[in-house]
């Protein structure tokens, strides 16, 4: 019986332990072979094509040309292969973001290395792996009220208030000042027509914005 080719697999990752970790790990198995590895889509960009990978490992938060921006310029490459980023993040604009531009899949880097592995043949066979919490995400969004009054900034914000997170926090982690997040509270308030937390996190529940 004729050995199964292995799953050629290029990973692009900045944080080089990572990387290099991936890459060992993911060599132990004889089903898979990371054929290339890289720091950033700059260099990768040159060689993918002659790497012709059926996969590639994608980190979303990248230097200079961010994950989610390769995905259309990898795919242009190589049209048939798949591409499953690899994040920190599980946002939803991230999540949504790298999905409509064409990502097979969406795994966090926390996931383990069976996990990431699993998802490398569920790919091929044609399928979406994605992490629980990111399928969690996806499937909210699907149960969200589509007329909502809030924006996509107005409803991360209210979810993370909803969470419990002060003001302060999600500033920080959303990476905005104290006074937008003040701003768009403002806002939220005024076109549920309340007056407090509660009653705009209870408002929203209600409705299925949040």
């Amino acid at each position: 019986m004729e050995k199964q080719k292995p799953i050629s697999v290029v990973i692009i990752e900045d944080d080089e332990t990572i990387r290099k970790g991936f890459t060992y790990l993911i060599n132990t198995s004889e089903k898979y072979r990371v054929i290339n590895s890289y720091s950033n889509v700059e260099s990768a960009l040159t060689k993918l094509g002659e790497d012709a990978p059926d996969v590639v490992l994608l980190d979303i938060e990248l230097p200079g040309i961010k994950g989610v921006d390769a995905i259309p310029k990898i795919k242009h490459i190589l049209p048939k292969t798949y591409i499953l980023m690899l994040t920190v993040y599980e946002n939803e604009d991230n999540v949504f973001n790298a999905l409509t531009k064409g990502a097979s899949g969406y795994l966090v880097k926390s996931d383990s290395t069976e996990k990431i592995m699993d998802a490398i043949q569920e790919v091929v066979d044609g399928g979406a792996p994605m992490s629980m919490n990111v399928a969690k995400i996806v499937i909210k969004s699907f149960h969200k009220n589509q007329n909502t009054p809030l924006t996509k900034r107005e409803t991360e914000i209210l979810e993370q208030v909803a969470n419990g997170k002060s003001r302060s926090k999600i500033a920080k982690e959303m990476f905005i000042d104290l006074e937008t997040v003040k701003s768009h509270i403002k806002h939220i308030y005024t076109k549920l027509n309340v007056h407090s937390r509660e009653d705009a996190i209870k408002e929203a529940k209600n409705n299925k914005y949040i």
